[in-house]
């Protein structure tokens, strides 16, 4: 795009929104509004694109076109089963002879992108994926739009918030991550919002619970936080407004139960640090930014062996404590909290 030769076709293969929507403001910021056409192939056929595609406008003598649902050309019901035993019998996966007739000779000066959001790289939606791909093979340009990991999501954040021009608290940050499931397209729509709330002070995990959707969960993040520190009295006050929003409580022991695991093996690995903690559990595989590895150091420092062994034991019996019949849950959590941080 920078070079302005931008390929006839290309398919957007992948569910990410955040770069798919990138793309098509950079894309559609190069056309004037009347040389842009939308389709959408489950309204249109692929031919009546293809068609569109060919004719010659009077108006602009470079167009874009860009295509939605682009597996809706896939076959369904019977004939998606059929296609599927062709494609094992080494057959193809529909009729493409249009595109690559098209392809073969592309108008000049136009621009096609197909959109192809609906299945994912990996599960059960990988073979549909793949049907795709086939369907669209004589595309030689495909940008492949995968869901950032937990540790991409957080630098896209952090450029996010930067660009945005406000500072965010590493355990914020992280706290909005997690609420958010690393969704960055979602990520990057509550950052603008924070960006106005804060007016250039720092945003802090409390920012996060008043004003990021889903973000109650925040605080199970910051109960975590709180018993990796022994602060009874906080932990207390966030398990207090917890049971008051209804959130559900087990959720908050499984996490405890990960950051005192965690803490344990750095204990017994002698980890004298936030940086060898990182680097030790993202040796062995396991994902681990920095403000979370401080998080984990924090807990190692409050705890020695036996009280960390301790702190797993009373999570077993917390958790087996929730499973009973009727259990109280909050009863169960202040027990806990108090013997622990006691």
């Amino acid at each position: 795009m920078k070079k302005n030769a931008a390929p006839p076709a290309t398919l957007l293969l992948g569910p990410e929104a955040y770069q798919r929507r990138q793309i098509r403001e950079a894309l559609t910021a190069v056309y004037p509004e009347d040389a842009i056409a939308r389709h959408d192939l489950q309204e249109s056929t692929l031919a009546g694109i293809l068609d569109d595609a060919r004719s010659l406008s009077l108006f602009a003598s470079e167009r874009l076109i860009w295509v939605v649902n682009a597996e809706a050309v896939l076959p369904r019901g019977r004939a998606a089963a059929a296609a599927e035993e062709e494609e094992s019998d080494g057959g193809g996966s529909g009729d493409a002879g249009p595109l690559n007739d098209y392809l073969a000779n592309p108008t000049p000066g136009v621009v096609i992108v197909f959109e192809a959001s609906r299945f994912d790289f990996e599960g059960e939606e990988k073979r549909k994926q793949e049907r795709v791909r086939k369907f669209f093979a004589a595309i030689p340009d495909v940008v492949e739009l995968r869901r950032f990991s937990t540790g991409d999501a957080r630098h896209e954040a952090e450029s996010l918030a930067h660009a945005a021009g406000f500072r965010i608290h590493p355990e914020a940050l992280e706290l909005l991550i997690e609420a958010l499931g690393s969704d960055v397209a979602r990520i990057a729509v509550e950052i603008e919002k924070l960006a106005l709330f804060a007016s250039g002070r720092e945003v802090g995990v409390d920012d996060i619970a008043a004003l990021v959707p889903d973000a109650r969960a925040s605080n199970i993040f910051a109960l975590v936080n709180a018993m990796g520190r022994r602060d009874r009295a906080k932990s207390l006050e966030i398990l207090d407004t917890l049971a008051r929003e209804g959130e559900y409580l087990p959720l908050a022991l499984s996490f405890l139960s990960t950051q005192f695991r965690m803490a344990l093996v750095a204990r017994e690995a002698g980890l004298k640090s936030a940086g060898q903690v990182q680097q030790h559990f993202t040796r062995m595989g396991i994902p681990m930014w920095g403000s979370r590895a401080d998080q984990v150091y924090a807990t190692v420092s409050k705890f020695s062996r036996p009280q960390l062994e301790r702190a797993l034991t009373l999570i077993f019996e917390a958790d087996r404590g929730l499973r009973d019949a009727r259990p109280d849950d909050r009863i169960v959590l202040e027990r806990f909290i108090l013997e622990l941080a006691g």
